[in-house]
């Protein structure tokens, strides 16, 4: 099985680290995908959104066939839309995956390549409205959401757990716990200062009266 991540000028870090830590941790420990790739337009650095400067594995043309393909988000995204080498390849690749899946803005670029129309998806908080704009996507505000073969996840750290979640969906829960484990991924649920007062907080974020009510 073969597991490509696409990476962009300006993709998000933790979009596409928080997946690789996952997928990479499955791959050896609970027999996940054998070939795990990052993918680019071209096999030379690329310049991520906070300064993290990475080397893919492959190129769009050196790419082989995918079994799953995962694209990230980030600034990058509001390019990528419009750069027909990247449609192109997801739209070529798409027939012969098992799973697409995005995280954060990258559900843009599903979109651009023809793969989330109709679809149920989800995306960064500040970008749903964006997204319902595009008129032939069901736009849900969750952490993540599966419609058949394509998965979407909210944003940034969001992907680290829409991997797990597709880890236990493909490979089983016992699969996915030993990644957990590993990972040591077992999220605080503390909610800092004001954030979930936040006009636009991801409505699944627990509001303090939520907290509260729960504790008793």
């Amino acid at each position: 099985m073969s597991f490509g991540i696409i990476v962009f000028p300006e993709v998000e870090e933790l979009d596409f680290v928080g997946p690789w830590e996952m997928l990479t941790m499955w791959s050896k420990l609970a027999g996940g995908p054998a070939n795990c790739l990052i993918v680019a337009e071209k096999r030379e650095p690329v310049s991520c959104a906070k300064g993290l400067s990475i080397n893919p594995h492959v190129s769009f043309a050196e790419c082989p066939p995918l079994d799953y393909l995962l694209v990230p988000g980030g600034m990058g995204t509001r390019r990528e839309v419009d750069n027909p080498a990247m449609t192109r390849f997801l739209a070529d690749q798409a027939p012969g995956c098992k799973a697409l899946l995005s995280v954060c803005t990258g559900a843009f670029v599903l979109h651009a390549a023809g793969l989330l129309s109709g679809r149920t998806a989800t995306t960064h908080w500040a970008s749903l409205d964006r997204l319902r704009a595009l008129g032939d996507v069901k736009v849900v505000e969750q952490r993540f959401v599966q419609d058949g073969n394509v998965w979407t996840s909210a944003g940034v750290s969001a992907g680290t757990d829409l991997m797990l979640a597709f880890i236990a969906h493909t490979a089983g829960e016992e699969a996915a716990a030993k990644v957990q484990l590993q990972a040591e991924y077992y999220p605080a649920d503390t909610v800092y200062g004001s954030t979930a007062s936040h006009e636009r907080a991801p409505a699944y974020v627990k509001r303090p009266s939520q907290a509260s009510g729960s504790a008793a």
